[in-house]
């Protein structure tokens, strides 16, 4: 059974997915529109990518990105295989190069989760399918249309929207940057300014804001952020990689803490997101995550759904 054009458009066939960068706001609809569909009408999926295989190199743990990309694809009659750097020649010093076109003789795409960026980058320059970002240093994009889907459902629009962020200006945060100014929504980061965001990540996002009428803004003042704010989102202090620093991060991310005195500058119908794992009781109170605003598990949920949008746009 093929998929119909509307549902998985042919121009991204082919392409690499490393950031929202390289995709217009026409293209990240479409994927939204795609992962919808998908969602409402599973049986549209079944067979799309049959007989289609994807490479997931994992350097890092993995829950949800693991495990939507796995049951994604088996729903849509592909296989996916797991493959870990100790079981990878890459582990041992073979060139990327070489692991790349070889792997691209065997596969439809590859997934990589590492910590380093310009190691996907690099992928993607040797690799003759298409590769997928499963979160780096830099950009954590497939979570970022798992966010705006979840957005779009809770709140039935993007554009206008006002998302805060608060903690550590992270590869989430740099996603949600980008998505959100492709997508017009104002987005403010709320972070303490020894873990602002990447500078130059946010200039690109206020360059996109000029043509989208988007509104992209850095405070240190997590009060001025969360005030009248629609999306309240965060993430855990100590981001994969910067684990050794979680001390000193507890100290001076504390005033960033999403609960409910912060949440009192919100909107009253606001909804609260996090990329999961959390800590309670660290960047979020239990009683905000667990409680009515809280949409997480739809969040993650939607990784799946995101999950296989992008998989149907790239390899379909």
């Amino acid at each position: 059974m093929s998929h119909s054009p509307e549902i998985a458009p042919a121009s991204m066939t082919g392409r690499h997915l490393l950031s929202f960068l390289e995709y217009s706001s026409e293209e990240i609809n479409q994927l939204l529109h795609s992962a919808k569909t998908y969602k409402e009408h599973p049986e549209l999926k079944q067979g799309v990518l049959s007989g289609k295989s994807l490479g997931m190199i994992f350097e890092n743990a993995s829950t949800r990105t693991r495990v939507s990309f796995e049951v994604g694809l088996t729903q849509m009659g592909g296989h996916a295989l797991f493959l870990s750097p100790r079981d990878l020649q890459i582990g041992r010093g073979e060139p990327v190069r070489d692991t790349a076109q070889v792997l691209s003789r065997y596969l439809d795409a590859i997934m990589i989760r590492t910590n380093s960026h310009e190691l996907v980058e690099e992928f993607a320059h040797y690799a003759t399918v298409p590769v997928i970002n499963a979160l780096t240093d830099a950009y954590h994009p497939c979570q970022a249309l798992a966010d705006l889907l979840t957005i779009q459902e809770q709140k039935g629009i993007l554009k206008g929207l006002k998302l805060a962020y608060f903690g550590d200006g992270n590869n989430v945060a740099h996603s949600l940057l980008i998505a959100g100014a492709k997508m017009g929504m104002h987005v403010v980061l709320a972070t303490p300014s020894e873990h602002k965001a990447d500078q130059e990540i946010v200039a690109l996002a206020k360059e996109i804001a000029l043509t989208t009428e988007a509104i992209i803004e850095e405070t240190t003042d997590a009060h001025s952020a969360a005030k009248d704010a629609d999306v309240v989102y965060t993430d855990v202090w100590a981001s994969m990689g910067f684990e050794t620093e979680q001390s000193l991060r507890e100290q001076s991310l504390a005033a960033y803490q999403v609960n409910e005195e912060l949440l009192s500058e919100a909107k009253e119908d606001y909804i609260f997101l996090h990329c999961l794992p959390a800590h309670r009781g660290e960047e979020v109170t239990a009683e905000v995550i667990d409680g009515s605003h809280s949409v997480v598990y739809d969040q993650a949920e939607n990784r799946l759904h995101a999950q296989q949008a992008i998989l149907a746009a790239l390899i379909g």
